[in-house]
């Protein structure tokens, strides 16, 4: 039997020419030489894919679905037994499911992308992005979003949570990383995250937010963009994300502010850079110096007091002093609070209020002026409910009690003006514990309790032996009887 292994014995070992292997196998001299060139291994090569009656004509359908999946969010993306259901649903297709994922899988295969490996110099790189979990603060469970920066060299990652992902969240999240890394990255690497840019251009140009572009001015450091729907372009921090969602907020955090979440972050951020110390020296040493002054992250936008002295923010509103009812103000608005301005002056500050139905954000202080001119007002003044329970049950009581109760518990609230707020309330609990309350006995109780206790004072020891001689009245009964005797 003429094999490949006695044609290539024949040349190599015996030295016999192809024209001699030739006519002594009875082959071809095409033949011989085809065999001295092949391996010793048999091979076949197909030269088109082998027929299947069942799928090929339906090759092109799941072809082309498959190619529109593309532009699709990964998310909304047929799957092997989505692609068999609608064929067979839509086209009658009568063979089997393994027979679809099989064709499946080859087909993925040829659009399999490879990868780089890629690395950065020390201090060159930090990567930004955003990730989302759950947390309990102050017996609620709310979502909270997490900010999270990684130094490309070193893997030293910082992480900072926030009920927000909107610009001045963003902006914050830098400020608060830079001042954590004590420098600045020569770079920063996003996707292309709505708060940062406005416009895609073509190629790596963006069209970026005026406040993120002064934030890079401020810091001097460049930003990167990844490709449109290209996020493993960033894969560092990508993967990061979910190693600090497993190892910091595993099991779901239960606090009582967001200062304590954020604590217990920075906590775990610190044991992760004194495990890298060594890198982590390496890439201190290479990162820009910060600015001198830090960068103010609020955004501001123009605001109307209305009539009731309310401003409106992000559809919420926020009491002003009434003294500024009608005016426009700036509306300053960071991620935990609100802050509005006059003329580069402060005039109120409020906790930042989230979503669409929230009741206004009451402050007294700022109604007390108009509160003196109109007491009727009193009887259903709006910001008593949002102040401690005791304010709404010494209303009850004072108006259900006279038709003028409005007066009293007015100035009960006046007191605010002359007193701190805590004061007032504890003056206010003493007195409702024995009785009707009233403002002068709150104002009384508020002066007892700033009574300081006398000290002792040492008396010298000479002093100490004086002893006073009591009082002669008796003079003053002399005096008087001197005046009747003159009359």
């Amino acid at each position: 039997m003429v094999t490949i292994e006695s044609i290539r014995k024949r040349a190599y070992v015996d030295g016999w020419s192809i024209r001699r292997i030739s006519r002594e196998m009875g082959i071809s001299r095409q033949a011989v030489r085809k065999a001295l060139l092949s391996s010793a291994q048999p091979q076949y090569t197909r030269k088109k894919p082998p027929r299947c009656p069942v799928m090929d004509p339906f090759r092109e359908i799941i072809s082309g679905w498959m190619e529109t999946d593309k532009t699709a969010p990964p998310k909304q993306r047929h799957t092997a037994h989505r692609i068999y259901t609608r064929l067979v649903e839509e086209y009658g297709f009568a063979g089997g499911e393994s027979t679809v994922r099989r064709y499946v899988r080859l087909h993925r295969e040829k659009d399999r992308e490879a990868f780089l490996p890629l690395s950065a110099d020390w201090g060159q790189q930090a990567q930004v992005d955003w990730f989302s979990a759950a947390a309990v603060i102050a017996g609620m469970r709310v979502p909270i979003h997490v900010f999270v920066m990684r130094m490309r060299a070193s893997r030293v990652v910082f992480a900072w949570a926030s009920p927000t992902e909107k610009l001045e969240a963003f902006l914050e999240g830098h400020i608060r990383a830079f001042r954590w890394f004590r420098g600045v990255p020569r770079e920063c690497v996003y996707d292309n995250p709505k708060t940062a840019v406005v416009r895609i251009l073509k190629g790596p140009e963006r069209d970026e937010h005026f406040r993120f572009s002064s934030l890079r001015a401020h810091y001097l450091f460049d930003s990167q963009f990844c490709g449109a729907a290209q996020p493993q372009e960033k894969g560092s921090v990508e993967n990061v994300a979910g190693y600090v969602r497993r190892n910091a907020l595993v099991p779901v955090p239960e606090v009582a502010s967001w200062q304590e979440l954020n604590g217990r972050l920075l906590d775990w951020c610190e044991k992760n850079r004194g495990r890298l110390r060594e890198l982590w020296a390496k890439e201190s040493r290479a990162l820009m110096p910060l600015p001198e002054f830090p960068f103010s992250s609020a955004t501001t936008k123009p605001a109307v007091a209305s009539k009731v002295s309310l401003v409106t923010v992000d559809r919420n509103r926020y009491s002003v002093p009434c003294e500024y009812a009608g005016r426009t103000l700036l509306a300053h608005a960071f991620t935990h609070e609100i802050q509005i301005t006059h003329q580069g002056i402060v005039v109120a500050a409020h906790s930042r209020l989230f979503g669409r139905s929230n009741p206004p954000s009451f402050k007294l202080e700022h109604y007390l002026p108009a509160l003196k001119r109109k007491p009727r007002a009193a009887a259903h003044l709006a910001v008593v409910a949002q102040m401690p329970e005791v304010y709404s049950q010494t209303r009850s009581i004072l108006l259900a009690a006279s038709k003028d109760g409005y007066k009293e518990f007015g100035a009960i609230l006046m007191l605010h003006a002359e007193f701190p707020a805590d004061d007032v309330t504890t003056a206010l609990e003493t007195v409702l514990e024995k009785g009707p309350p009233t403002a002068e006995a709150v104002r009384q109780v508020i002066l007892n309790n700033r009574c300081v206790d006398i000290p002792q004072v040492n008396v010298p020891d000479p002093l100490a032996q004086v002893k006073p001689q009591p009082a002669n009245l008796g003079c003053y009964d002399e005096l008087l009887r001197r005046r009747t005797g003159n009359a």
